[in-house]
Order: structure tokens, then C-alpha cells, then sequence
């Protein structure tokens, strides 16, 4: 599957569109990340915890969005976009979404 933040894919053209596709993931903090979190708020620094729970989230959403993709007849997903918003307190969502589309 071929995933591009662009409107095309270069070299390729688009032969059918099957329209939009998304996935996405919802992430609760983990107490241990929360406490290590806290402690690096006080020196400062990457918090490397929430840093791997986004990427995890992120590639669960891009996972999701690309099977959908795939059961539609694609082989590519163009204009991939992310977005975040918070549904709960201490629970985060990751939405990605794009165009499903065949390309030669």
C-alpha cells in the first residue's frame, strides 16, 4: 500500500478513486508513563513515554485506515492526513484519513 501526504503519487497515475478511508485509535495514559511523566515535567526533557504512545496510536490508526483501503480495491491512499483531539480526561485520539485510490 502506497501512502502519500500529496495529491498523486509521483510517476503514477490514478486510474480509480474509491473515496475516503480513515482509522483511527484512542489511547489512555498508563499510570507508570503518568508517574515518570510527572517526574520529568520537574527536570525537564522528552517524555518518552507519551512520545511511544503516540507513535504506537499513530501507526494503529494508519493500520486501520490502510485495511479499509484495501477492502475498498486499493492499492494507494493519497492526501493522508493526522489529526488528535482529546475524548476524555487522560484519553487521547488519533484519526488518520485520506483518499483510497488505484494507481499504475
Amino acid at each position: 500500500m502506497i501512502l502519500s501526504n500529496t495529491e498523486d503519487v509521483p510517476g503514477s497515475t490514478i486510474r480509480e478513486f474509491y473515496g475516503v478511508v480513515t482509522g483511527s485509535s484512542v489511547r489512555a495514559k498508563h499510570i507508570g508513563r503518568d508517574f515518570m511523566a510527572g517526574l520529568k515535567n520537574l527536570v525537564g526533557g522528552e517524555l518518552k513515554g507519551y512520545t511511544e504512545l503516540l507513535q504506537e496510536a499513530r501507526q494503529e490508526a494508519i493500520d486501520r485506515m490502510t485495511q479499509q483501503a484495501q477492502a475498498a480495491g486499493a492499492n494507494a491512499v493519497v492526501n493522508v492526513r493526522f489529526s488528535t483531539s482529546s475524548v476524555a480526561q487522560g484519553a487521547a485520539e488519533i484519526f488518520a484519513y485520506g483518499t483510497a485510490v488505484r494507481v499504475e
